[in-house]
């Protein structure tokens, strides 16, 4: 300390900046060694004490002649490490840097020697061997790929760094001494881990380490990429696929590596089985910390770094494949995008990124003593003193208090995702599936919890468990079922909203069609809530019931019901909608796949809605309707940038809504009915939109793996089936006022803009309020609705003992009939009566006018919400909008007596 004092003073180095330089100098014996070594280093110190190492800053410092020593360039790239070190170890202690800084800059140091080795020895090899090249002439590069913390862009101040050498093609170098591209890559790879690696008199760069490579330290030091490809594929383990969700080029050519290891990493399948492969490794590694009693390392043990990885990582493998934008390296940005899509609560992510930043921070303290690589806390007074100095702490009990805290709640955390929920106290439960309770004594036990056909079920039990189909599952699959059945009777057991029998048979039924996707069960598995939501959900409908069983990728959804229970905001629905067409642009086939999983996922979250919460019938259509409207939105959007004859970047194009879908009424099944409009002047506008219209409607109908995304009815144009696909708007307008039909009028008086250009939607707008507000007569009017209503249910074959919610006499399309017939006949003299406000508002305002009589109106208005009501449980239910006439009788009469007195002559 007397020595940097004294050369500080002879600099006349500021009071302030000598404080830095002292306090930094006290605490790491590494920073104390090297200033007062390399006194020179001091003067280049103090003028970059204020300045952030950016990657291009580092990239520079590393620029060597081309012609230098070897000797002289090994010593270049340690001193630029010792002098890059010393920088961060001074800013760091003093608060002049942040976490991010540190392990940036520590990393863009490392990227930076890398390609400076590989770039020197790679020039010095090709001078006596020639350029390594492929059967085609191509030139090789070497390729490094970065894992661990260093791929993730998140290294440790003294840090090894893992690496894996590649290259891309076999072949020859072209020079006189010609070797096989394997061995010169092989040389190559050799010189650069010496570069880094070996200790001189002027220390090192990077401890490297290689074991993470095919095979490990038996294999082959570097590999082709059609080696490393067979490799992963066959003998691929999944702590290697850990591995690798960090992995990154660091060096060389990367696209191809890329193609070749994401479909290793991230699965195309929601991937549960990531859960048990991840305990199973924690598991070792707790095992290994006890034995080397390592129970104070920050990184390995109780609570340290290595579980916040574990949390984070655990995600990006199970929902990786299906969310791209998972597929990122740092930890903390991970966390944050976990975050941002509700798979974790954001005050959880929060206190998860403290903890990791604080345990990070602490992490490089300790390295900072001694330039050594250390999770553990010193046992030493000395060594204690510097570490305390470093965090400013009065007293180690204090420290420790601290550090539990952070410790305690990352084990929290760690227990809560990778908890391993085995069924306790279910010994009956499990008796009687695996078939040891006699069927006799299992009856009367299955009675007992409120079975109706005991014997039965206890037979479907049996049946399914030796069933060919079950038998032959792998034996994972079916110790998971084993786990699973006793559960699912217990809570089939619990149901009210139905037999316990049913829930039963829904569940098994579900359970046999997934039950060969080894994810999906691992998941139930994994999670036994989800499993008690689906057993509600199941057994409260049918409709529910096979529709995840034909969309299995749903059960995800049940996993947070923080989001399954959360009504549907429109706004975030078409940003996140939008971002994944963008990740997927160019693949049509994979976005209409994930528009179609977007929307089944929505329907399942609207439909839990509707069974376990007490939302009311208009929100629940509501949803449904701006579920439709948003992907009616993004689909324009995106199959529009996948038309090869656009003409303009954007479409002067819009869809307009008619029917449920315009009156803002969607059912779970309902189709939509839509038109399309344009408002273009150039030549090949028809001709392009006809196109586009088309492909739009292939978007929609055509059905793929994941089923359909909706039925679209064009019915409603101009001039119907026989008419064009689309429309311009002036010739729509025309139609509108010349040629329309009175139904079509009347479809009118429901119909709004939902998607596509809004000038389009203005003009549309003017239009329908032109049309709304035209001058009739009743005499005229009156004849024609009461017509087409007659051939509406001369259409329609009615059962007798039934009533027909949508088709019969007092029915729901009588109550349309007698909302729109008003609306044509007096919108010209009350523009709110033009308001696509729904028929039960309509009927509101129609009786406040004085049109109608308010009793009887608001009589309709609860005839017309029971309705809608018993159609979407109808839908649940998976039945025929029908109900018991005498039921409906009460609610049939006023809409009965509305009719006569609306249209009586």
């Amino acid at each position: 300390m007397q020595q940097l004092a004294q050369i500080l003073t002879e600099k006349q180095v500021p009071s302030t900046e000598a404080a830095y330089l002292h306090h930094a100098a006290e605490c790491s014996p590494f920073f104390a060694r090297f200033v007062t070594k390399n006194t020179d280093f001091l003067t280049d110190l103090l003028d970059n004490l204020y300045k952030t190492y950016k990657t291009e800053d580092v990239n520079t410092l590393f620029l060597y002649e081309k012609n230098i020593e070897e000797s002289v360039f090994l010593q270049q790239i340690r001193l630029i490490r010792q002098r890059l070190i010393a920088h961060i170890i001074v800013r760091d202690l003093n608060g002049l840097a942040d976490f991010a800084e540190v392990v940036e800059t520590t990393s863009a140091l490392a990227e930076s020697a890398i390609t400076a080795a590989a770039d020197f020895y790679h020039a010095r090899l090709a001078d006596t061997y020639g350029m390594p090249r492929d059967a085609s002439g191509q030139a090789q590069r070497l390729i490094v790929v970065g894992m661990g913390k260093l791929g993730g862009r998140e290294l440790n101040v003294s840090s090894d760094i893992d690496l894996i050498f590649a290259y891309e093609q076999e072949g020859v170098t072209d020079g006189e001494k010609s070797i096989s591209n394997q061995d010169f890559f092989t040389r190559l790879g050799k010189k650069i881990i010496a570069a880094l690696d070996e200790v001189t008199a002027d220390g090192f760069v990077f401890r490297v380490d290689m074991r993470l490579r095919p095979f490990g330290s038996e294999g082959a030091l570097v590999c082709n990429l059609d080696a490393l490809e067979d490799y992963y594929q066959n003998y691929g383990r999944e702590w290697e696929r850990y591995a690798w969700i960090k992995g990154r080029v660091v060096y060389g050519p990367a696209d191809a590596l890329n193609r070749l290891i994401r479909p290793f990493v991230f699965r195309k399948y929601l991937d549960f089985n990531a859960y048990a492969s991840m305990r199973d490794l924690k598991t070792q590694i707790q095992r290994d910390v006890v034995q080397r009693r390592m129970s104070d390392n920050i990184k390995l043990g109780r609570g340290g770094i290595r579980e916040v990885e574990f949390i984070a990582q655990v995600f990006q493998l199970i929902r990786g494949g299906k969310l791209p934008d998972l597929q990122i390296k740092p930890t903390l940005a991970v966390l944050a995008r976990l975050a941002e899509r509700d798979i974790l609560p954001a005050a959880d992510v929060a206190a998860l990124q403290e903890s990791y930043i604080y345990l990070r921070n602490l992490e490089h303290r300790l390295m900072y003593i001694d330039d050594q690589q250390t999770q553990d806390l010193p046992g030493s007074e000395t060594y204690r003193r510097y570490l305390l100095g470093m965090l400013k702490h009065a007293d180690w009990d204090s420290f420790i208090l601290e550090l539990n805290r952070h410790r305690d709640r990352v084990q929290r955390f760690f227990d809560d995702t990778f908890r391993d929920e085995q069924n306790q106290d279910m010994q009956q439960e499990a008796t009687i599936w695996q078939g040891t309770t006699p069927e006799a004594e299992g009856a009367q036990w299955l009675q007992q919890q409120g079975y109706t056909r005991p014997v039965d079920m206890w037979q479907l039990l049996q049946h399914t468990r030796t069933s060919q189909k079950f038998q032959q599952l792998p034996e994972q699959s079916r110790r998971r079922l084993d786990q699973l059945i006793p559960l699912l009777l217990r809570e089939a057991a619990q149901q009210q909203s139905t037999t316990p029998d049913t829930a039963l048979i829904r569940t098994l039924d579900l359970l046999e069609s997934i039950c060969r996707r080894a994810s999906y069960l691992a998941l139930l598995a994994e999670f036994p809530d989800a499993l008690a939501l689906i057993v509600k959900l199941c057994a409260a409908s049918p409709w529910i019931a096979q529709y995840v069983s034909a969309h299995p990728v749903l059960l995800d959804e049940l996993l947070n019901k923080q989001t399954l229970f959360r009504r549907l905001d429109a706004v975030q629905l078409k940003a996140e909608l939008t971002q994944h067409m963008a990740h997927l642009a160019g693949d049509v086939e994979a976005q209409m796949d994930a528009m179609r999983h977007f929307k089944h996922a929505n329907i399942l979250k609207i439909a839990a809605q509707d069974l376990m919460t007490a939302l009311p019938l208009e929100a629940i259509s509501d949803d449904l309707s701006a579920l439709a409207d948003v992907i009616l939105q993004v689909s324009l959007a995106t199959v529009w940038q996948n038309l090869p004859s656009r003409h303009r970047q954007t479409p002067q194009f819009a869809v307009i809504g008619y029917g449920k879908l315009g009156g803002k009424e969607l059912g779970y099944l309902s189709d939509l009915d839509i038109i399309f409009l344009y408002d273009d002047d150039a030549d090949q506008a028809q001709e392009v939109y006809a196109k586009y219209a088309q492909r739009l409607n292939t978007w929609f109908n055509t059905l793929t793996n994941a089923g359909l995304l909706y039925e679209t009815d064009l019915q409603l144009r101009p001039d119907g089936s026989s008419g064009l696909l689309v429309s311009s708007i002036h010739a729509f307008g025309d139609y509108q006022r010349n040629k329309a039909w009175v139904w079509e009028h009347q479809a009118i008086t429901r119909a709004r803009f939902v998607a596509g250009d809004a000038l389009v939607g203005e003009q549309f707008e003017r239009i329908r309020l032109e049309v709304m507000q035209s001058k009739r007569q009743s005499a005229d009017l009156r004849p024609q609705i009461v017509e087409m209503r007659q051939k509406m249910r001369a259409s329609h074959r009615l059962d007798p003992a039934l009533f027909d919610l949508k088709h019969e006499a007092g029915g729901i399309i009588d109550v349309e009939f007698i909302v729109q017939y008003l609306v044509l006949l007096h919108a010209a003299d009350d523009v709110a009566l033009t308001a696509n406000a729904g028929n039960i508002a309509l009927l509101g305002k129609l009786a406040r006018n004085g049109l109608i009589d308010r009793a009887l109106a608001e009589q309709v208005q609860q005839a017309y919400r029971q309705y809608r009501a018993w159609i979407h449980a109808s839908k649940l239910q998976g039945a025929p909008a029908k109900v018991d006439k005498a039921l409906a009788e009460p609610l049939r009469q006023p809409v009965t007596q509305l009719w006569q007195a609306v249209f009586a002559t």
